[in-house]
């Protein structure tokens, strides 16, 4: 078994993962020492009669661009516990080379307090506030969400994180982002807020409509025109479009992640049970049909809603071929791009990424597959 770093976009999470208690938790469902908040206090915004996007929302969508994501960063259960943290360098390297979007993942739950009013540690609310805010400066479009929020989605919980007692789960995200869009409600509109990263286990379906509407509405307290992302469940696969509310608000954008054939994205990967073969190649027909699939399903709710999509993960692991993975990703962004998709990939510098933290260089041949001509 490999160390939690190589938890990469889950999809399949068989991985045993001993349960932490921390910051005055107990073990998942024990009762907890102060009363949990009445999730009725947080009302869903309805989400009968969307609107379709403002012109601001296809504009932020638009303004993504060509982006990649800080992976394996600040979701890890502790910053660096998956090898990386982010530094000035990745956030100069990423410009430089051309991405004009970071999407930053960041696992909120493991650094807030397991009790209510479940409150995020002031220092690692502060880390993540300078990241975001080297990234504005830098002229990023910057799409911060929550990841990896594992008792959330019914998941077994990594090495070193925190449980809380299941009636407290729900408010408890919801709580989290009050305290998440307050802190960041003077950025500028460059800064989007996601939801939630790939819901997915005991969040499929409705209860993810309703948790979702919840969120919004505290988000909408402080941030009443942000444009805020919101993806389906099944791990933001596109497919489950179909049972996605969007509210009744504008300013919204919608996001899908796409690694499609999975057989060959997901090779090798230590995370996956069984795992996946190694030595498929891409990319044959049927290989490209599966790719773009997913994109026709997103288009035509995109135009069905008036919402536009963008691609927030795709990506090959490191154990295809590097000639494959060139084809796969030049298909992909061609595919994304003639569809009207901005797309992030993943990510920078882990298990799928374009740049080598330890020689301190892009895998050249990779990043001009994202962003050459």
């Amino acid at each position: 078994m490999k160390t939690m770093q190589w938890l990469w976009p889950l999809r399949v999470a068989t991985m045993g993962a001993v349960m932490v208690a921390g910051c005055g938790g107990g073990a998942a469902g024990t009762a907890p020492a102060t009363p949990v908040p009445d999730i009725a206090s947080y009302p869903p915004v309805a989400n009968n009669a969307a609107p379709g996007a403002s012109a601001r929302a296809v504009a932020a969508a638009a303004s993504i661009g060509r982006g990649v994501n800080f992976g394996n960063m600040l979701e890890a259960p502790t910053e660096g516990a998956w090898g990386i943290s982010v530094t000035d360098d990745f956030i100069d390297k990423a410009w430089a080379a051309g991405f004009r979007s970071v999407r930053l993942p960041v696992r909120w739950s493991n650094h807030a307090s397991a009790e209510a009013p479940y409150t995020i540690d002031a220092a690692f609310m502060a880390r993540v506030e300078s990241v975001v805010d080297k990234l504005l400066a830098k002229g990023f479009v910057v799409v911060l969400n929550m990841h990896h929020y594992r008792q959330l989605d019914g998941d077994a919980l990594d090495s070193g994180e925190l449980a809380v007692a299941s009636a407290a789960l729900d408010v408890r995200f919801v709580m989290l982002w009050e305290q998440i869009a307050a802190r960041f409600q003077t950025r500028s509109e460059q800064l989007l807020l996601e939801l939630y990263n790939e819901p997915h286990g005991r969040l499929n379906g409705e209860p993810w409509n309703v948790l979702a509407a919840r969120a919004l509405g505290v988000v909408r307290k402080s941030n009443p025109q942000r444009v805020v992302v919101i993806g389906p469940t099944h791990w933001n696969n596109a497919s489950d479009l179909a049972q996605l509310k969007m509210p009744n608000d504008a300013n919204l954008i919608a996001t899908v992640h796409n690694y499609e054939p999975f057989d060959f994205t997901h090779q090798g990967a230590e995370w996956i049970s069984p795992p996946k073969p190694t030595g498929v190649t891409c990319c044959s027909s049927g290989q490209l049909s599966a790719m773009t699939l997913p994109l026709d399903t997103a288009s035509a709710w995109s135009a069905r809603t008036r919402y536009p999509v963008f691609v927030g993960e795709f990506g090959a692991y490191s154990k295809a071929d590097e000639a494959s993975r060139i084809r796969f990703n030049r298909a992909m962004r061609t595919a994304m791009e003639a569809r009207g998709m901005s797309w992030t990939y993943w990510e920078f510098a882990s298990g799928f990424g374009v740049y080598d933290p330890v020689a301190l260089s892009f895998k050249q041949a990779l990043l001009d597959s994202l962003l050459g001509s």
